[in-house]
């Protein structure tokens, strides 16, 4: 791997795309990599997932305008594919994925972001999807994300107007959870990343499978949904372990109440 590192932290894996004399920027290498990391993961010992970026900088600043500024319509269309592809991966990817941003997060940045569980960022965090500048659309599912996060005319204004944003705008619109000074920012992505890792795994995937499959039904499939996933819970170790834990502990706590007496 040339622009994608991989760290494992206990349950933890932290994924860098670590391109940061480019601004991290996605070219068809990073995209092939990235995939290929995520084909690597082992799922029996990670429970949970960070993306970032290298340097202090750039999350990701956008796709390649290099690579894409040569393309014809044909191999443009392909090139979207190829991250739509990935980024899809990342989204339906069993285990949660939190992004931590730091600096920029433009165009095939923002997207990959939004292709992730759960956004926090740095305040020095910059989103936008800048395409229309460039006499392009958002190639990698911005403009279908970003209307379900932020709402239709949030994500059209954005879009049309190819205005960036900073973090606390960011965060008031919803499309992040939560702003941290940009020392804080990996720790605090870790500490989420290590509070979901003590749930019962599982449960957690079921919970994420549930969340996004349901989103694209409507509420009627969505519930059935729901019941089968939350059916496959049962009869399994995390569902005896847990609930047995549960019990053990009000057993113990109704043994110290103390009956009161009226005397």
């Amino acid at each position: 791997m040339e622009f994608i590192t991989y760290e494992q932290d206990g349950f933890v894996g932290v994924i860098t795309i670590n391109r940061p004399k480019a601004l991290n920027a996605l070219n068809s290498q990073v995209l092939e990599e990235l995939d290929a990391t995520l084909d690597a993961v082992d799922l029996n010992t990670t429970r949970a997932l960070i993306l970032t970026g290298a340097g202090d900088k750039s999350f990701v600043a956008g796709a390649d305008i290099g690579e894409m500024s040569t393309l014809t319509k044909a191999e443009g269309e392909a090139f979207g594919k190829k991250g739509n592809d990935v980024f899809r991966k990342l989204e339906t990817f069993p285990l949660p994925v939190i992004a931590a941003v730091n600096g920029f997060a433009l165009g095939g940045g923002c997207e990959i972001s939004m292709s992730c569980d759960i956004r926090i960022c740095s305040d020095n965090a910059i989103f936008g999807q800048p395409e229309v500048g460039l006499g392009i659309t958002p190639g990698f599912g911005g403009t279908q994300r970003l209307a379900r996060l932020v709402g239709a005319g949030m994500a059209k204004q954005m879009i049309y107007t190819a205005r960036n944003i900073k973090a606390d705008e960011a965060y008031r619109i919803g499309l992040v959870n939560a702003v941290y000074p940009q020392e804080e920012l990996m720790d605090a992505a870790k500490k989420m990343a290590a509070g979901i890792a003590m749930q019962a795994p599982i449960a957690v995937r079921n919970c994420k499978k549930a969340i996004n499959d349901g989103l694209d039904v409507d509420m009627d499939q969505a519930i059935v949904i729901e019941e089968k996933l939350f059916g496959d819970c049962f009869e399994t170790e995390d569902q005896r372990a847990g609930m047995g834990n549960f019990l053990e502990k009000d057993k113990e706590k109704k043994l110290k109440v103390v009956p009161f007496q009226n005397k």
